[in-house]
């Protein structure tokens, strides 16, 4: 393996009172952020999709192998097809799969088995994971692969939101069908897959209060 070329950083420096505005205006911008389940069907302007995957083929992943894809599915058909065996999955998971625990969990969100979404949203983007590569026609090792495409998600869901669009992290478990159904190779996997597009005019969210900043980070050492 060849050794890589290594450059200066150059992070831009800032005061400390421009991070802590940033920093706080980042945080107010993302408190904002909410999973949607009703979209309007207006298209994505060219190119906002490209570089919000750009955005998330940044994120960093172990050994810089970005063992992820990202599958931009717009065509009516295959969108029907997408939510045809999402649904058949999600009755079974609905029907029984799911504990009743489980169920008491979802049942406050009023989610079920339809998911009218996958068709009226303009965009869905597949996230694949690559459980691992190929080099030369040789299998190759991959480490790390779901940290890696779990941070790029993260990447991916801010850069959404920064571009104004609404999406829903939506995972139909067993997802297998969406290798299926999109031909992917063998080595990948489903991850997640994203509604995306602008809410519709009558979208309404569940009014949810956020764990408190108390509650989830601890100081160890000083401020």
């Amino acid at each position: 393996m060849s050794e890589p070329e290594f450059v200066p950083y150059d992070l831009p420096h800032r005061s400390p009172q421009e991070s802590l505005e940033r920093a706080v205006g980042f945080a107010a911008e993302m408190a904002g952020r909410r999973s949607v389940r009703a979209f309007r069907s207006d298209p994505i302007p060219a190119g906002v999709l490209d570089a919000c995957i750009r955005a998330a083929g940044s994120a960093p992943s172990g050994a810089h192998q970005q063992p992820w894809s990202f599958v931009v599915v717009t065509d009516p058909e295959l969108k029907r097809e997408i939510r045809e065996a999402a649904e058949e999955e999600e009755r079974a998971n609905y029907g029984g799969r799911m504990t009743e625990e489980w169920l008491e969990v979802l049942a406050p969100l009023g989610t079920d088995a339809n998911k009218e979404f996958l068709e009226l949203a303009p965009a869905l983007i597949v996230v694949f994971r690559q459980a691992y590569g190929f080099a030369e026609g040789q299998k190759k090792t991959y480490y790390y692969t779901q940290e890696s495409v779990g941070i790029a998600l993260g990447f991916l869901i801010v850069a959404l939101h920064q571009a104004g669009l609404a999406s829903l992290t939506h995972t139909p478990s067993p997802m297998g069908f969406l290798e299926r159904v999109l031909e992917r190779p063998t080595n990948e996997r489903a991850y997640v897959l994203l509604p995306v597009g602008y809410p519709a005019e009558d979208c309404t969210v569940p009014r949810l209060e956020r764990k408190d900043i108390e509650a989830i980070r601890t100081w160890c050492g000083a401020r």
